[in-house]
C-alpha cells in the first residue's frame, strides 16, 4: 500500500522545472491574448464586445478546448465522490450530462444562435423582458461564483507548497484574477488552450502507469467495496437522480452560452459541443478509473486528497510535475472562467447603467467576485458535492423550466410570470428546507418542490392568458 503524504517538498528540481514551465507557458498565452485584445480593442465601441465575447470569432478548436477546460475545476470534488461512492461518479458527473450535452447540441443551439446576445440574463431580456433578466442574473451569479474551485485552489496550494487552505485561496485567486482581467474573454480562451492539452494528458497518463503497476479491473474489485461498482454507489434512487435534473442545467449553463454567443457560427457550436462531449466521456473515464485505484491503494487518506497524493506517488520524475501543473491546469481553467463570466453578470447585466467604462467595471468585478468567493469557501467549507448540490439546485430548479418553456411557446410566457414562477420555486425550496416533515417526504429533495411549484404556476397562469386571449378575440 502506498501511503498518504503531508507535502510534496520532495519534488525533484525536475518536477518544478516542468511544473513552472507549464504554468509559465499558460500566463504566456494570456499575454497574448491581451496582445490580441489591444490591437482589436482600440477606443472602437464594439471593443467591449472583443473583451467580453472575442468579438464573436471564437473559431472550432479554441471553441472546444475552452469549452471542455472550464467543466473541471472541481477535481478534487469528483475525486471525493468517486472515493466514496465508486462509479456512481460516473453516473452522476457524467452520464446524465452527456445526454444534456446532446440536447444542447441538436435542440438548444439552433434556438440560441437566433439571439445576438452577451449574456444569459440578456438573452432573458430579450426573450422575456428587463425584470427576467434581473432574476436570472442574480441566479446566474451565485451560480457561477467560483466557491468550490476557488476552494480547489486553496487545497492545491495546502498539498503542494504547505500553505494554509486560506491563504492559497486568496493567492491563487489573485493570479487568476490578474490574467483574466488583464486581456478579457481572450486570456481566458488562449490560457484554456494550453491548459486543456496538459489537465487531457495528465490524467491519462495516470491511468496508464496504474494499469501497468497494479493491474486492471480485477485489481480494483478485489480491493474496493462491492457498493463501489454499482450504479448508486449505495445511495437511493432519489437522489442519484436528482443529479439527472441537474446536468439539465447544462441547457442554461452560463459558460456553456457565452462559448456560443462568441462562436462564428451555429455550426462551430453543434459540433464543437459533440466533439467535446466525446472529450469529456474519455476524460471522465480517466479520472474515475484514477480515484479508483487511489481508493483501493490509499483507503485512509482523505477522499477529496487521495487521487492527489496517490497519483504523485505513482508517476516517475518529470512526470509528477507535470501531473501537478495538470491538476492546476484542471483547476485554473475553470476558476477563470467562472470568474469572468460572474464579474460579466454583476458589471454587464446589474450595473451597466451605472458604469460608463464596461471593460474597466467588468475588471474590478473580477476581483470583488474573486474576494465573495474566497468569503464563501471559508465560511462553507465543506463537501464539493454539498456545495455543488445546493448551488445547482435552487439555479436548475428557478430558471431551467421557465427558459426552455420560453423556447418551447415564444411569447407565451410574460416578464411578470418568470419573475413570479422563479421567485416563488426559490421560496418553495427554502421553506421545504427548514419546515418539519413526516419521516417519508425527509427523502424529497427541495430541488424537485421548486421545479413543481414553477411549473405549476407557469402552466396554470399561462392558460388563464390564453384562455382570456380567446375571450377578448371571441367578444370582439
Amino acid at each position: 500500500m502506498l501511503n498518504e503524504l503531508k507535502t510534496v517538498s520532495y519534488f525533484h528540481a525536475a518536477d518544478w522545472a516542468v511544473f513552472f514551465a507549464v504554468l509559465a507557458a499558460t500566463a504566456g498565452a494570456a499575454i497574448y491574448g491581451n496582445r490580441r485584445l489591444k490591437k482589436k480593442q482600440g477606443s472602437k465601441p464594439s471593443g467591449i464586445l472583443d473583451y467580453l465575447l472575442m468579438g464573436r470569432q471564437l473559431t472550432l478548436p479554441l471553441f472546444v478546448a475552452t469549452l471542455v477546460a472550464t467543466w473541471y475545476g472541481g477535481i478534487f470534488g469528483v475525486n471525493e465522490i468517486t472515493f466514496n461512492y465508486g462509479i456512481y461518479n460516473f453516473v452522476t458527473q457524467g452520464l446524465f450530462w452527456y445526454v444534456a450535452y446532446l440536447i444542447f447540441a441538436f435542440f438548444i443551439a439552433p434556438k440560441v444562435a437566433q439571439y445576438q446576445s452577451v449574456t444569459l440574463p440578456d438573452l432573458t431580456e430579450q426573450m422575456f423582458g428587463p425584470k427576467s433578466a434581473k432574476v436570472a442574473a442574480v441566479f446566474t451569479f451565485f451560480y457561477i461564483t467560483p466557491v468550490a474551485y476557488v476552494l480547489s485552489l486553496g487545497m492545491f496550494l495546502h498539498m503542494v507548497f504547505g500553505i494554509g487552505v486560506l491563504p492559497g485561496m486568496a493567492l491563487g485567486t489573485l493570479f487568476a484574477g490578474l490574467y483574466t482581467a488583464w486581456g478579457g474573454f481572450r486570456s481566458v480562451v488562449f490560457s484554456d488552450l494550453v491548459q486543456f492539452f496538459v489537465m487531457c494528458s495528465a490524467v491519462l497518463l495516470v491511468v496508464l502507469f496504474s494499469v501497468h503497476t497494479f493491474g486492471g479491473l480485477e485489481f480494483l474489485k478485489a480491493h474496493l467495496p462491492a457498493s463501489h461498482f454499482t450504479l448508486t454507489g449505495g445511495n437511493s434512487w432519489f437522489n442519484t437522480l436528482i443529479w439527472g435534473f441537474i446536468a439539465l442545467s447544462t441547457l442554461i449553463d452560463p459558460s456553456f452560452y457565452q462559448r456560443c454567443f462568441a462562436a462564428k457560427n451555429p455550426d462551430v457550436v453543434k459540433k464543437g459541443v459533440l466533439i467535446s462531449t466525446f472529450i469529456w466521456f474519455c476524460f471522465d473515464l480517466c479520472t474515475t478509473a484514477g480515484s479508483l485505484y487511489a481508493r483501493a491503494l490509499l483507503p485512509q487518506a482523505q477522499p477529496g486528497q487521495a487521487y492527489f497524493f496517490y497519483s504523485i506517488q505513482l508517476l516517475p520524475v518529470g512526470l509528477r510535475g507535470f501531473f501537478v501543473a495538470g491538476i492546476l491546469a484542471i483547476i485554473l481553467s475553470t476558476l477563470n472562467s467562472f470568474l469572468f463570466i460572474a464579474s460579466n453578470t454583476l458589471s454587464f447585466d446589474l450595473l451597466r447603467t451605472r458604469f460608463k467604462n464596461v471593460v474597466l467595471s467588468n475588471r474590478i468585478a473580477i476581483f470583488a467576485v474573486g474576494a465573495l468567493a474566497i468569503a464563501l469557501a471559508h465560511l462553507l467549507h465543506g463537501s464539493f458535492k454539498e456545495i455543488w448540490l445546493v448551488l445547482g439546485s435552487y439555479f436548475s430548479a428557478c430558471l431551467l423550466v421557465p427558459i426552455l418553456m420560453g423556447y418551447l411557446s415564444p411569447g407565451r410566457i410574460s416578464d411578470k410570470l418568470f419573475v413570479g414562477a422563479s421567485l416563488t420555486s426559490a421560496g418553495a425550496m427554502t421553506a421545504w428546507r427548514f419546515i418539519p416533515k413526516h419521516e417519508l417526504l425527509e427523502a424529497l429533495d427541495p430541488f424537485y418542490i421548486g421545479v413543481a411549484t414553477g411549473l405549476i404556476i407557469l402552466l396554470a397562469c399561462r392558460r388563464r392568458r390564453e384562455e382570456a386571449y380567446v375571450t377578448r378575440i371571441t367578444y370582439r
